[in-house]
């Protein structure tokens, strides 16, 4: 039986032939049952009326299909639904193709040959399937768009679609971030303070392992006189559109701000006590965009976001029997599969009876590629002066590698 809850969808008109039909989930609490929704999501589709055709750009997940349908039927007004564009498989974009494809039994389904096995094996689709390439038009009646192909941005059959007319980029997850849209669904009618720190997570989190496949779709649109954007997920931008493209570039190229982020675990306050003492020292010495977290504490999802914003990083933790305290383990695996660059690395442990977690840091900083700061503090439970000293150090090496 399909879970059907009753959430907030409406449709915005964009333009005289372009219509938003978006959805914002607040019951959400973990989008791929991982990355938190505190300020939920957006699913967004849009309707196209090319004056003898329509066609839908991507679908919305399937809890709020009813809502879906109701709103496709208010905007179609009686219409056939001709194409449904499908630029990106995932299925809080697909799942509820299966609905809108057995309501409108003539419609066909535009797409590259990657999505077609997805399509069969999700959805069990394999008829009324036109497939479009790299560089390909399509008519949708009096409207062309041109597809460009984006594969591993952040899965194999992505793509996205621009009409040169209006110059509208229909993005799919490319430009999307976090969080439901609240009123407002244009970038010059929301305060984008809000929405940026949720589109760095986004970003970091869903498509930060494929960042040279993000540059390389980033360097492919770049010749394109965009307009608008339209993605799958957050803010339409139809006001400066450059301004997440530049957010989005600096973040592919991984580009860090001069701050130092500590994240340390502390099973009893003492590794804690080296933490404070590193912050304080990198503030004596000038450092002003200082962020200390508790590995404990902070989900993961935050971690990664920061550690990819922060130039200097600086992790701590006690040995646990013989290794990492387990979730800095789960930190370090996460963040050597991220493959993030132009950081600085330093660590520092604590023990009680035997070492272990300086050497597993160690290892970490040779495979990182990152730069290395020499002094890692290890202290025997209660941190002494000695070890304050060389936390210290440890600070003063961060600076002066900040300061090249």
């Amino acid at each position: 039986m399909v879970n059907t809850r009753i959430v907030n969808t409406r449709s915005v008109k964009i333009t005289d032939h372009l219509q938003y039909i978006g959805v914002n989930d607040r019951d959400t609490h973990l989008f791929e049952s991982m990355w938190p929704l505190p300020d939920g999501i957006s699913y967004n589709s849009y309707l196209l009326d090319g004056g003898t055709k329509t066609c839908l750009l991507d679908c919305v997940n399937i809890d709020s299909v009813n809502e879906f349908k109701g709103k496709l039927d208010e905007v179609l007004q009686g219409r056939p639904l001709d194409y449904i564009i499908v630029n990106h498989m995932e299925p809080d974009h697909t799942s509820s193709i299966r609905t809108i494809v057995d309501l409108y039994p003539s419609v066909e389904i535009v797409t590259n040959k990657r999505a077609v096995p997805f399509l069969k094996n999700y959805y069990k689709i394999e008829n009324n399937i036109i497939l479009v390439d790299e560089g390909d038009t399509f008519q949708v009646g009096e409207r062309s768009l041109t597809f460009y192909t984006t594969p591993m941005v952040h899965w194999p059959e992505s793509m996205v679609c621009f009409e040169e007319e209006t110059g509208i980029l229909f993005s799919q997850d490319i430009f999307g971030g976090f969080g439901t849209l609240d009123g407002g669904i244009f970038d010059d009618q929301i305060k984008w303070e809000f929405y940026e720190d949720e589109t760095v997570r986004y970003f970091t989190n869903i498509v930060g392992k494929y960042a040279n496949q993000a540059k390389r779709a980033l360097k492919k649109l770049g010749g394109l006189d965009i307009k608008m954007i339209c993605p799958d997920h957050g803010v339409v931008w139809r006001e400066d559109p450059k301004k997440v493209i530049q957010l989005y570039s600096d973040l592919a190229e991984q580009k860090t701000k001069d701050g130092v982020l500590i994240i340390y675990g502390s099973m009893y306050g003492n590794t804690e006590m080296m933490a404070e003492a590193i912050g304080r020292a990198l503030s004596a010495q000038g450092v002003k965009d200082i962020r200390i977290r508790d590995i404990s504490k902070t989900h993961l999802s935050y971690l990664i976001a920061e550690t990819w914003n922060y130039k200097g990083i600086i992790l701590g933790c006690p040995t646990y029997n013989v290794k990492l305290f387990p979730p800095m383990q789960t930190l370090i695996n996460v963040l050597k599969g991220q493959k993030m660059k132009n950081h600085i690395f330093g660590s520092f442990s604590n023990y009680s009876w035997g070492g272990g977690a300086e050497e597993e840091f160690a290892k970490f900083a040779q495979e990182s590629g990152w730069e290395i700061l020499e002094t890692t503090p290890k202290s025997n439970g209660l941190p002494d002066q000695e070890d304050l000293e060389a936390c210290g150090q440890l600070a003063q090496e961060m600076v002066q590698a900040l300061s090249k």
